[in-house]
């Protein structure tokens, strides 16, 4: 929780004091990569298709949201490889732990423990970086942050990491990143935003050659299709 949750929240959101939206966007693609290498430094093993589909996807992702850099990029830049990284050790390292140390209780019923975690550091945070003023203030507002809390950082985390516990590290690494195509999407769909169809084509046919590689040449994803 203080990983996947909070800590990379915290540099998520403070990225944008440096960073515009495309360039928030565009650095968040390097998951996948951190993904493979957080999971192979655990098995202390090394994986060169699962990293490779993982490039592939990054690849990908950087087809649909590549839009120039401003100048000043750097801080913001590596803010958001301190939360990439901390994402993907936090949904890896739930992974090892749940694959190692099984419980008989239900997901659902120990994921609470990660809202704690993230309140280790979401609250301090709040406190030293945050401005009640700043705080909803119509019943709109409240419902909006209700919904991410509750459906997109409670119930999506917790099938994202109940997911990961079902595939192999490869897979892991490029659905990180079919979430942009995903994404696109819902915003073009629903809320009729312009988008680059060409790119968001282009971009999610590379990202789904990227999961057919890791399919086709991944041993371990082998193994979990074939169980």
């Amino acid at each position: 929780g203080m990983l996947q949750f909070g800590i990379t929240y915290l540099c998520l959101y403070r990225s944008f004091s440096y960073l515009t939206v495309p360039e928030v966007l565009l650095f968040t693609i390097f998951t996948p990569l951190y993904v493979t290498l957080v999971d192979d430094a655990l098995a202390r093993r090394f994986s060169p298709v699962a990293l490779l589909a993982a490039a592939i996807a990054t690849l990908g992702a950087g087809i649909i949201w590549y839009d120039g850099l401003s100048e000043d990029f750097i801080t913001g830049f590596l803010l958001l490889q301190v939360a990439n990284f901390t994402f993907a050790a936090g949904q890896v390292g739930y992974k090892h732990v749940m694959q190692r140390y099984p419980l008989a209780l239900p997901g659902y019923r120990t994921f609470g423990y990660f809202f704690m975690g993230a309140l280790v550091i979401a609250l301090p945070s709040f406190l030293i970086f945050g401005n009640p003023d700043k705080l909803p203030s119509t019943p709109l507002q409240w419902g909006i942050l209700g919904w991410l809390g509750l459906a997109a950082s409670g119930l999506g985390l917790y099938l994202w990491n109940r997911g990961a516990c079902k595939v192999d590290a490869g897979t892991l690494a490029v659905m990180n990143n079919a979430l942009v195509p995903a994404g696109l999407l819902v915003n073009l769909l629903i809320w009729n935003r312009d988008a680059d169809l060409l790119r968001l084509a282009v971009g999610g046919v590379v990202i789904g050659f990227s999961l057919w590689v890791n399919a086709r040449y991944h041993p371990r994803a082998k193994l979990a299709a074939s169980s």
